[in-house]
């Protein structure tokens, strides 16, 4: 193992800290295509086993380093220093550790699933050493890290320069360029990552809620909904997660020889945080996302198993499941699942927007939904189409009112809303495809019931409305409790 810097012609091109899973892969990744890589981990085992098995995988340029001091000495100026260690303090600890060695213009990189406001100040801690700090996404679990992710990196447009040599090569590979792009200033990596994550969220949701109705009312058995989704991946709903739930069913139990994995695993969803943190954002920047909403409360009603298991001896549902052809149903399924996620796609992007526009970042949509297209969880074919709609018009405010989009749901929708319908005459719970439903329902109206909630809130608290008929900010004496109090503007003090 290499104990002292090694000569300057042989200075590494970059180094990676943090050597779990993910951290291994990526450097091994970047050793793969030709980059001269310096590890270091806390644990000095992994440093050993990651080279190892940069030998054994073609005796790729990759050094392990057990002393931090060493491993930035051993990289080439300006540093650049990728961190892949757990988020929140310990990615504290290591900036400490590491920028101890470090200069001015050298480059840190974190590519945890980090709460953007972090970034945001780390950037800020750093400026005194002028070191420049990006916050990267990463997607892809443990083969693309290896074999090419996604990569979603925010902070200074000089740091990403000098990054892109590396991670254009070292990032998923699509027909129209790497999977990874400038998307602004510290915090929008952050940002664009934690919002692929809701969408997710949303996805996997929808997926369940179809394996519901298809396994429920349908009466498909595993090997059936293996064909069904593997049917499905070769069309519209192409994707890696469609993809991944066709091998789920057909995938045999490996402990007890006996049916399938997926009738064994406890119904209960765990989760790391991310999608709680768009739905806040959401929250945070007024923009709805009811179905990444959605899919977060069905992941907290899973963990209640407890609660579940005692209140389905009391409280009952509909016997009765209607009668309804199979065939049809698919066919009614695919149509709403494609329309709901359009639905989740278009939120998604509405709050990267929301949040582009507040923070001043310039986040490119189109390039969001291109540089999601290989590598990552979320990528599927209709990104494409994604892409192509901002393309059209970045400034496009919402998916649904894309011509393309729009022709593609009010194709569709009837064949949602049977589904929908379906689903609450059987009792069974649909919370992000209703939801998606009710999105594009409420988003189609030209008029909704707000007058109403919005007369509620001058009765009760005064705080005035706008009228369809008149310019200006107005309050009713709606009854005799009601007193004039003079200049109304006053009383919206404060409104979002």
């Amino acid at each position: 193992m290499t104990t002292t810097p090694p000569p300057e012609q042989a200075l590494s091109d970059i180094g990676l800290y943090g050597l779990a899973v993910m951290g291994q892969n990526f450097a091994l990744n970047m050793a793969s295509h030709g980059f001269s890589v310096s590890v270091c981990n806390r644990s000095p085992g992994k440093v050993d086993a990651t080279v190892e098995r940069a030998k054994e995988e073609g005796d790729l340029p990759l050094v392990g380093y057990k002393e931090p001091k060493e491993f930035i000495e051993s990289l080439a100026k300006p540093r650049k220093v990728v961190l892949l260690v757990q988020a929140g303090a310990a990615v504290d600890a290591t900036i400490a550790t590491l920028s101890e060695f470090m200069e001015e213009g050298d480059i840190l990189v974190d590519c945890g699933n980090e709460w953007f406001p972090n970034s945001q100040r780390r950037a800020k801690e750093l400026e005194p050493k002028k070191i420049m700090f990006v916050g990267m996404g990463i997607s892809g679990g443990e083969e693309g890290a290896r074999n090419g992710p996604s990569l979603m990196p925010g902070g200074p447009k000089e740091a990403f320069d000098a990054l892109a040599p590396i991670i254009t090569k070292c990032a998923a590979q699509v027909n129209d360029g790497p999977c990874t792009t400038y998307l602004g200033s510290i915090g929008s990596g952050n940002y664009v990552k934690m919002v692929h994550n809701g969408v997710e969220y949303g996805d996997m949701q929808l997926i369940a809620e179809v394996y519901d109705v298809l396994k429920h009312v349908a009466g498909m058995d595993n090997d059936e909904l293996a064909a069904t989704f593997g049917d499905w991946n070769t069309g519209e709903l192409q994707s890696f997660l469609i993809e991944i739930t066709a091998v789920i069913f057909s995938r045999k139990d490996d402990l007890t020889d006996s049916g399938h994995v997926v009738d064994k695993i406890l119904d209960k969803t765990g989760m790391k945080g991310t999608g709680r943190w768009t739905i806040q954002e959401a929250a945070e920047r007024s923009t709805a996302a009811p179905t990444m909403a959605a899919a977060l409360d069905a992941r907290y009603i899973s963990g209640r198993k407890a609660e579940r298991v005692e209140a389905a001896k009391t409280l009952t549902g509909p016997t009765d499941i209607p009668k309804v052809s199979k065939e049809q149903l698919v066919e009614d399924i695919k149509a709403a699942l494609y329309c709901s996620k359009i639905c989740s796609y278009a939120q998604g992007m509405n709050l990267i927007k929301s949040a582009s526009n507040h923070f001043e970042w310039g986040v490119d949509l189109g390039e969001c939904a291109r540089i999601w297209k290989g590598g990552c969880i979320i990528r599927a074919a209709f990104l494409d189409d994604i892409k192509r709609a901002y393309v059209r018009d970045p400034e496009l405010d919402n998916l649904l009112v894309d011509p393309d989009f729009t022709a593609q749901i009010l194709e569709r929708q009837a064949s949602w809303r049977r589904v929908v319908t379906l689903c609450v005459a059987s009792g069974i719970a649909a919370p992000a495809m209703t939801a998606s439903l009710s999105y594009f329902d409420s988003y189609r109206r030209a008029r909704l019931p707000a007058n109403l909630v919005q007369a509620q809130r001058d009765f009760f608290g005064a705080h005035t409305y706008e009228r369809v008929d008149k310019e200006g900010t107005f309050h009713c004496l709606w009854d005799d409790t009601h007193k004039d109090i003079g200049d109304v503007t006053g009383r919206i003090a404060g409104e979002l």
